[in-house]
């Protein structure tokens, strides 16, 4: 196998499928990138059996062929060679020479039909968004992930498509964020729990352009995304996904509508005397047409007012304050509105139209704070 490309093509590619490669595996084949030569076009492939990504490489092919090359050390290497054209060229003893400008290095690779290809996937239903689309609502819906397996089904998102709707759902046992987008057409009902790992990885791909377009496709195992020459297959996660509607409310007896900023910056503010992993709740308390937020922890007390615009009850509650700051930050809206009920019911952020709604549920507090 002979190849030329430049640098700049080749950092690209292999930063991108160096997101498939695992930190720990007991499969050497597997640390390495896949470069694949075998026909008119150059393509790089990771694949860590949970997640493959395969993405094109513009350059040339001088001669074809396959080999398998460790991702760490190719990686390094590409990265710190001169901005020019990068040959790459093996023999049949699989020693690969990489050459760029006076610098070139000898490494050893392998067979290329030791690699574990990414699985085919059938592609009966396509859904086509924007990637501006995609990474958006990725962005508002990936913090409130689980980060630990204890449920499976936390550490990922519910995709769930009705007619022209997509419904994306992530939950940890605290809160709940939910995004809607609309589709460019109907689809039959479909619901699937993507890992929260895979939708991170595509994210940072993506390029959000909002003329650029992403392709979703499904299996019963599987999920792949299409883009920018660009292929992400993953595995899904398997179980029934937690019953959301059941915990959504309509119900209130608070409602508050309040400038987003302020609250954020005033949340934001009182963090300042909270250590990190002190779980210190913020006190709200909401009046006829101001809310008081307080904290108290061992550096000292914040108290600040805001003012709102309320219907219903007077209502003192607590919460955890990074809760609130996560939802607050994804919030595009101005002005949001807050629906609560008593100080043990979760309070509901969301738009007229519930296109976001976020769920958070308060903390006991000791009203002497």
């Amino acid at each position: 196998m002979k190849i030329i490309c430049s640098k700049s093509n080749l950092v690209k590619g292999v930063s991108i499928v160096s997101k498939a490669v695992p930190s720990k595996t007991t499969m050497p084949i597997l640390e390495c990138i896949l470069i694949d030569a075998t026909t008119d076009i150059i393509k790089f492939t990771a694949n860590d059996m949970e997640l493959g990504i395969e993405t094109i490489v513009e350059g040339n092919i001088l001669r074809k062929g396959m080999i398998a090359i460790d991702a760490r050390i190719f990686s390094e290497i590409v990265r710190k060679l001169p901005d020019n054209e990068v040959v790459i060229e093996a023999d049949d003893n699989l020693q690969t020479t990489i050459t760029c400008e006076k610098a070139k290095f000898n490494i050893s690779s392998k067979a290329g039909d030791e690699f574990s290809y990414l699985p085919y996937v059938e592609k009966n239903e396509i859904i086509t968004l924007s990637q501006f689309t995609l990474k958006e609502i990725i962005r508002q819906t990936i913090f409130s992930i689980a980060d630990n397996d204890s449920n499976k089904l936390m550490t990922g998102e519910l995709f769930q498509i009705e007619g022209n709707m997509l419904r994306v759902v992530s939950l940890d046992g605290h809160r709940i964020s939910i995004r809607k987008a609309e589709l460019k057409e109907s689809y039959g009902p479909r619901k699937v729990v993507v890992p929260g790992k895979t939708l991170m990885e595509v994210s940072k791909v993506l390029s959000g352009e909002v003329d650029s377009e992403v392709t979703i496709s499904f299996t019963n195992n599987h999920i792949v995304f299409e883009f920018d020459n660009t292929v992400v297959v993953s595995r899904l996660i398997e179980g029934e996904y937690f019953r959301i509607d059941q915990m959504l409310s309509s119900d209130y007896e608070t409602k508050v509508k309040i400038n987003k900023k302020e609250l954020l910056n005033c949340i934001d503010r009182a963090t300042l005397l909270v250590k990190e992993g002190d779980k210190k709740p913020i006190i709200i308390n909401i009046l006829d047409d101001i809310m008081e937020l307080k904290i108290k922890s061992q550096i000292g007390t914040m108290d600040e007012e805001i003012i709102i615009s309320k219907e219903g009850k007077d209502l003192l509650i607590g919460f955890n304050p990074k809760f609130l700051i996560d939802a607050l930050r994804v919030i595009d809206d101005e002005e949001v509105t807050l629906y609560l009920m008593n100080p043990k019911a979760p309070c509901f952020i969301k738009d007229d139209k519930e296109m976001y709604v976020y769920l958070i549920l308060p903390v006991n507090f000791n009203a002497g704070v």
